[in-house]
């Protein structure tokens, strides 16, 4: 396959279903600013995807359009099988900041409880089912222990799995990481990255996830969406990761190199640093 195939058509798995996204020439800017265009490519059921490229790409800009928060200027977006929509109970989403103090005494079981109160409408009666459903999530991120302790005593990492479990209460289709593993080390990444993949084998839920280093998630990912120059380019890690389809992404000479013990390091392409837009 060749690069130019790369930016233009999603690359997915052989299952034979509808996509759980899908983008069809999709172009989304602001009054002074284009983010991206002709983005085309799809996301198929129980795909692990990592979203990776420089900050100001918009990388968060994917997420607040899947989310419904923003509308393409051109194109269509799908997410399973409709147009996206606020507040979806089938997303299930953490965001890149939280504010949690550091003297809060809210438990952890507390706040993944809150999650599943907040994915059902109407009058609330179903206290045990909710607790069912927290006892369920926090297990299924490895985080059982956690569940009495206060917030403001559990580690960067320990933190990241109960937003996790907290995201994963309603029991969702789609799960949006924005980047969890950003004040993370390198051993407490890979743990969690092994929870996530953990979740995508088992309950087939479909995952992107947002990192700046694409090393801890190499082995596990099915996809990468790579957003850099104002394109996007999708496929398999093998396809997308090399000196000359990101060469043809950037526009100037990139070098995909491998150390030693296999990791990915990039060289040339970035462009000056600055935040994605809210």
């Amino acid at each position: 396959m060749t690069p130019s195939a790369a930016l233009s058509t999603g690359i997915g798995s052989s299952l034979p279903r509808e996509p759980v996204l899908r983008a069809d020439a999709v172009e989304v800017g602001y009054p002074d600013k284009l983010v991206w265009h002709d983005a085309t490519f799809s996301v198929e059921r129980g795909e692990f995807v990592a979203v990776i490229g420089p900050n100001g790409a918009g990388k968060t800009t994917l997420f607040r359009l899947i989310l419904g928060l923003r509308r393409p200027n051109r194109g269509r977006l799908t997410v399973l099988g409709e147009e996206p929509r606020r507040g979806n109970p089938r997303i299930g989403y953490v965001p890149q900041r939280h504010s949690i103090s550091y003297d809060t005494h809210v438990s952890a079981e507390t706040l993944v409880r809150l999650g599943a109160s907040g994915a059902s409408w109407g009058p609330r009666f179903k206290f045990r089912e909710d607790r069912e459903a927290t006892r369920r999530a926090l297990e299924a991120v490895q985080a059982s222990e956690l569940g009495e302790k206060a917030l403001g005593q559990l580690s960067g990492g320990e933190l990241q799995r109960i937003f996790l479990a907290e995201a994963l209460v309603g029991d969702p289709e789609v799960l949006l990481l924005d980047e969890p593993l950003s004040n993370l080390d390198l051993r407490r990444s890979r743990e969690l990255v092994e929870v996530v993949h953990g979740l995508v084998t088992e309950r087939k839920v479909t995952t992107l996830l947002v990192a700046h280093d694409i090393n801890p998630l190499i082995e596990c990912l099915d996809k990468v969406i790579y957003i850099a120059n104002g394109r996007v380019a999708t496929g398999t890690p093998e396809e997308v990761l090399t000196s000359r389809s990101l060469t043809e992404l950037y526009g100037v000479p990139v070098e995909v190199l491998h150390d030693s013990r296999g990791n990915i390091v990039i060289v040339g392409g970035e462009n000056p640093h600055e935040e994605d837009r809210p």
